[in-house]
């Protein structure tokens, strides 16, 4: 098997692989601390401009049973008990409708970035502000059943946005012990892969992201290490020189974060074999899965 992922993956994110298959044998649930940490390449935006980088398989691991249509654990029970959650699906289905609310500029402490956009869509028309959505709801239900508290920063229950700041302040205004924005690129065809977003340090204007950089790269870390397993995707072979990972100052709603936060970007929408992945509902529950497990992992220690 080894072997075989050596073939799909670079090395930094081996690593996570062949720790995941022999030396955590509990899943994401078990908590047990990362052999080794795969290297995250810093640097400034991925192509594109907006808050989310765009201007434009494996079966589930055990640890977290994928859920029925009616399944739903007691409130407060299991072993996330008393731990809060934030998930934060970029986008929202009817920001296309108010283009002038949208196009705001509002500060992320490094300097001013639009509200939010409207995301981007695959070449078919299923459109990213859907498909967080619904990996939001598959993460929900997972998360809820081992006992987490979470909470969605919009659920299309508001006519656009949250804006990128008032993304990040829901986030701590739960005191969330880990946030998630879900997201899926939108970058050329030819371009595959996943890539989580790790918040640089920053200390400017209403921004100071250093209390947070050490805890968001461990919950990233872990994020890309579940999915991996989860999915089968490999890591991006467009950004992040092959680790998975990618670090950046200008995201307002990682600037502007008190509690530890990345963002994934499950794919890129706009070619046409991610496509494929992204609009497959199974695969979106991998993807649910593994993000899901990534938290769970960062969570228990």
């Amino acid at each position: 098997m080894i072997v075989a992922v050596a073939a799909l993956l670079p090395g930094a994110l081996l690593g996570w692989l062949v720790y995941e298959a022999v030396g955590d044998t509990g899943g994401g649930s078990g908590g047990a601390a990362v052999a080794s940490s795969p290297a995250v390449t810093a640097g400034g935006s991925a192509p594109g401009s907006g808050d989310d980088g765009k201007e434009a398989g494996a079966s589930p691991s055990p640890s977290i049973t994928e859920p029925s249509p009616s399944a739903s654990a007691p409130a407060g029970s299991g072993p996330l008990k008393g731990k809060v959650v934030v998930i934060d699906p970029g986008h929202n289905p009817a920001n296309f409708q108010h283009p002038s609310e949208i196009n705001r500029q509002v500060n992320i402490g490094t300097g001013w970035k639009e509200c939010d956009t409207t995301g981007t869509a695959t070449n078919d028309g299923y459109t990213e502000a859907k498909f967080t959505l619904d990996v939001a709801h598959r993460m929900r239900e997972l998360l809820e059943q081992q006992g987490a508290t979470v909470k969605l920063t919009q659920d299309a229950d508001r006519p656009f946005g949250p804006c990128v700041d008032e993304r990040a302040r829901i986030g701590n205004a739960a005191r969330a012990d880990a946030v998630v924005s879900v997201h899926a690129d939108g970058s050329a065809a030819g371009n595959r892969g996943f890539h989580v977003i790790l918040p640089g340090s920053v200390h400017a204007g209403a921004a100071d992201t250093r209390p947070i950089v050490g805890p968001s790269r461990d919950l990233g870390e872990r994020v890309a290490g579940k999915f991996v397993r989860a999915t089968g995707s490999a890591p991006a072979n467009y950004v992040g020189d092959g680790t998975g990972l990618v670090t950046r100052t200008d995201l307002g709603g990682l600037n502007l974060s008190t509690v530890p936060k990345v963002f994934i970007e499950c794919g890129n929408m706009r070619d046409s074999k991610d496509a494929a992945l992204l609009t497959s509902g199974a695969w979106r529950q991998k993807a649910a899965q593994g993000i899901s497990e990534g938290i769970v992992s960062f969570l228990r220690g």
